[in-house]
């Protein structure tokens, strides 16, 4: 048991530090991003945001109004009338 410990732990040693030394050595054969590709990837994003931001400019339309429950009156009740039940939720959503 204590022999399999031993060689799992080294085996993850060395896997790490392997994995750090191939790191490192693809980042350095790899070239540096250039400031303009950076500017043009930025530029695309702030475009795409724009895009992004007219099309949720408008809020959404409500799924809930002209929907009535069974029982209540169509739209909202005004703050003289009471108000409804509300704790037999089952019962609406069961049709019982």
């Amino acid at each position: 048991m204590t022999r399999r410990l031993f060689w799992l732990g080294l085996g993850a040693v060395l896997g790490v530090t392997g994995y750090r030394k191939a790191t490192a050595i693809v980042r350095s054969l790899r070239p540096v991003p250039r400031a303009s590709a950076l500017a043009g990837f930025a530029a695309d994003v702030r475009e795409g945001m724009a895009v992004y931001m007219e099309r949720q400019a408008q809020p959404p339309e409500s799924t809930l109004e002209g929907h009535r429950r069974r029982g209540l009156p169509a739209g909202r009740p005004e703050a003289s009338q009471p108000r409804p039940d509300t704790h037999h939720h089952d019962e609406l959503k069961d049709g019982r």
